[in-house]
């Protein structure tokens, strides 16, 4: 499992010194700060630092700036110490350039929930959030499916998952044989298929404890396991389909952890499984912690360097550049688009005929340039990639298990590869990517109607 980070308490995940800066956010955050210090409005500087990341295309920290305008009115009282924290720590956050710690940092998640607690008192349209929602803000999250088991094995399962859960929930002395029978439920539960919802559930148990959380009581970690026992319910009344909120609530549990502090070899299964799902992460920077340490002194020194060379920074819309991991990141796209020339439809909307391989090749390609967009801080050309990738690893799986209804649509594979062209061109002259969203929405909705049973599944 990922180790521990050395960084300060208050974020989690190691600074991106080759990221892009947004600066306008940046200053507009300074400002708002030095308003609410002096007790003046901060709505307006808020406003302009969420238009700002809108552009830049860092969706889950514009949910985050969005959410502070709305908690701003707010922000008196005993609600203006945590209002004052939120603000300092997100603009540290932004300063650190990792698009994936402003994804899945718990510090940020602490301030977004309270601060929509404090909004949820105020206004009655207002709802609660889970982590998943500033996590995987805006991504498409493929359908997983619910193995057929018989009546009476099931009902036992259930039984002996209940009374686990049960011990778990009470904080007996036996908590740790509870999760060891849990985890042994899930086990038996999981099939062999991809998208096998308790092939997730068993993974993200598993990251639980190795992470502690599990053991430790965590609250995340209870409730995932009581929404287990819910699922174990969906399917004893035969649903085959799972739950959406369940595989991205799921999902992000397992994600965090790797997000934050990357991966290592033992990793495998979990990083394969992540990528089933759309999402990448990157391997360890360093072996052992002292290294880290050092590793994160080298990048802060390197930060900078950067700053005081301003031919070192390219201007491309909203986005401030390191022109060196400018360079590097348009060789990475050459590198992956060639791959992805091959079309996957043919004019009339008919399949390319293609091996599993050749699909499994595309969607590696497109999460390269995903999670190298996602360093550089090209978050529109990140999240249009990364759902690329996952609409191709999709149709290798379907290659897989000749089950044509679970890869999306061709066409809207072919308008992602087109539209992440167009806005690698631009990018490459130097100006800002043009507006994807319609490309984007149409392969979030192909992925999404995909159906995950496979042909021939027995009911």
């Amino acid at each position: 499992m990922p180790m521990t980070p050395s960084a300060s308490p208050a974020l989690e995940a190691l600074p991106n010194p080759r990221g892009a800066a947004v600066r306008a956010a940046e200053t507009a955050l300074a400002e708002a700060r030095t308003a609410f210090e002096s007790h003046a409005a901060v709505g307006a500087p808020l406003l302009r630092a969420a238009s700002a990341l809108k552009q830049a295309g860092w969706l889950p920290a514009q949910r985050f700036a969005d959410t502070l305008v709305l908690a701003s009115p707010f922000a008196d009282g005993e609600v203006a110490q945590r209002f004052g924290l939120a603000l300092g720590d997100f603009r540290a956050a932004l300063t650190r350039r990792n698009l994936r710690e402003l994804a899945c940092s718990p510090t940020l998640f602490g301030h977004y929930r309270a601060l929509n607690a404090d909004i949820v008192s105020h206004q009655a349209n207002a709802s609660e959030v889970a982590y998943e929602d500033l996590a995987l803000a805006g991504r498409p999250i493929a359908p997983a499916m619910m193995r057929s088991l018989p009546a009476q094995p099931l009902a036992r399962l259930r039984a002996v998952y209940e009374d686990a859960l049960l011990a778990l929930l009470r904080a007996r002395e036996s908590t740790a044989s509870a999760l060891d029978e849990l985890d042994r439920c899930l086990a038996e539960l999981a099939g062999n298929d991809p998208y096998d919802v308790w092939r997730l559930a068993a993974r993200c148990a598993r990251a639980l404890r190795l992470a502690g959380r599990a053991t430790s009581g965590n609250d995340d970690a209870k409730r995932f396991y009581a929404r287990c026992n819910l699922l174990l319910a969906d399917e004893a009344r035969g649903l085959t389909v799972a739950p959406r909120s369940f595989v991205r609530a799921a999902l992000a549990l397992l994600w965090r952890d790797y997000a934050l502090y990357g991966a290592a070899a033992e990793d495998a299964d979990d990083v394969t499984l992540l990528s089933d799902y759309g999402l990448t992460v990157d391997w360890h920077v360093a072996g052992s912690l002292a290294s880290e340490v050092a590793w994160e002194a080298g990048a802060a020194e390197a930060e900078q360097r950067a700053v005081k060379d301003d031919a070192a920074v390219r201007e491309i819309g909203a986005l401030s550049i390191n022109a060196s991991a400018y360079e590097d990141f348009l060789q990475t796209a050459d590198g992956a688009m060639a791959k992805l020339a091959t079309r996957a439809g043919k004019p009339d909307g008919s399949v390319v005929p293609g091996s599993a391989m050749e699909a499994r090749e595309s969607a590696e390609a497109a999460y390269r340039l995903g999670a190298a967009a996602c360093a550089l801080g090209l978050g529109h050309i990140a999240a249009l990639a990364e759902a690329l990738g996952l609409a191709w690893r999709l149709t290798a799986h379907a290659r897989e298990s000749a089950a044509p209804a679970r890869a999306p649509e061709p066409a809207a594979i072919d308008g992602a590869t087109e539209a992440l062209r167009a806005m690698l061109l631009r990018v490459a002259a130097g100006v800002a990517p043009p507006d994807a969203n319609a490309a984007f929405k149409t392969i979030a909705q192909a992925i999404e109607r995909t159906q995950p049973i496979p042909a021939g599944r027995a009911s």
